[in-house]
């Protein structure tokens, strides 16, 4: 991974001052900063000097318009997205930590509803205004206190599959089976969506084939509800046609089933 363009703690970068590396990819690296002139700590994404040319610039652009106007709650929203000292910079609000960190922890299950709540109101906005997300992950969920979870990178990822010819068509592990074909559709967020939701469920991940039952399906079966457990399995179904359309449909069934739970 690229890793020679690295920050410095306490370099200043425009009106930011780096004070950490949080992570790094293989097409972007994200900071821990203190923003000098709002006084508050920021999350700054940096995709790799040498991947970045005009053309993905231009992308990057064209992403940050489509993510701006998704205005809801669990969407990670971008507070300034540009060139700072000839670095291309996105700026968000700084979370506590990613659902992949928080999964490996005991997690209570009413935490576990309330993410997966969260996450299909998230993917149900974006699919409102024709947005599909497709790298749909627990890296992508971040954390803030009071159990808040948004979703961020919308459109960041394409851009960054177009940039890296070998970066493949999503992340493995969460991916949809036609998405894999490159013929991904909102179907495919529904699909991702499912297998961070047994994840949260069952502590397991289902695999290719995705057949039932899934990993870990006796400790899902003890805590949750079979009509919030046949929710998630309609989500995966391997055939997209099966699956929900979107992810409003899946969310109007997820509140039936919970209704359900609750009787």
């Amino acid at each position: 991974m690229p890793t020679k363009m690295m920050l410095r703690r306490r370099q200043r970068l425009g009106q930011y001052r780096i004070e950490a590396r949080i992570s790094v990819g293989g097409f972007a690296e994200v900071y821990r900063a203190y923003d000098t002139v709002e006084g508050i700590r920021v999350a700054m994404k940096m995709p790799h000097q040498e991947l970045v040319d005009a053309d993905t610039l231009n992308a990057f652009r064209r992403e940050v318009r489509v993510a701006a106007k998704l205005d809801n709650p669990n969407i990670l929203p971008i507070k300034t997205a540009g060139m700072v000292d000839d670095r291309f910079v996105i700026v968000t609000p700084l979370g506590v930590e990613s659902l992949g960190d928080r999964l490996e922890r005991r997690l209570a299950r009413s935490a576990a509803l309330s993410y997966m709540e969260q996450l299909l109101d998230a993917l149900a906005c974006a699919h409102r205004n024709k947005v599909v997300h497709l790298d749909v992950k627990p890296e992508n969920l971040i954390l803030f206190p009071e159990h808040r979870l948004r979703l961020a990178d919308f459109g960041l990822a394409r851009v960054a599959r177009r940039t890296m010819s070998a970066s493949g068509s999503g992340t493995l592990g969460y991916i949809a089976p036609e998405q894999a074909l490159g013929k991904p559709s909102m179907r495919s967020d529904v699909f991702s969506a499912g297998l961070i939701m047994w994840k949260l469920m069952s502590g397991g991940l289902p695999e290719w084939p995705f057949k039932w039952p899934y990993p870990k399906h006796e400790r899902a079966a003890k805590s949750w509800h079979p009509a919030l457990i046949q929710v998630i399995r309609r989500a995966l179904a391997v055939d997209e046609k099966k699956r929900y359309p979107t992810a409003v449909a899946m969310r109007i069934a997820f509140n039936k089933a919970k209704d359900r739970a609750l009787l």
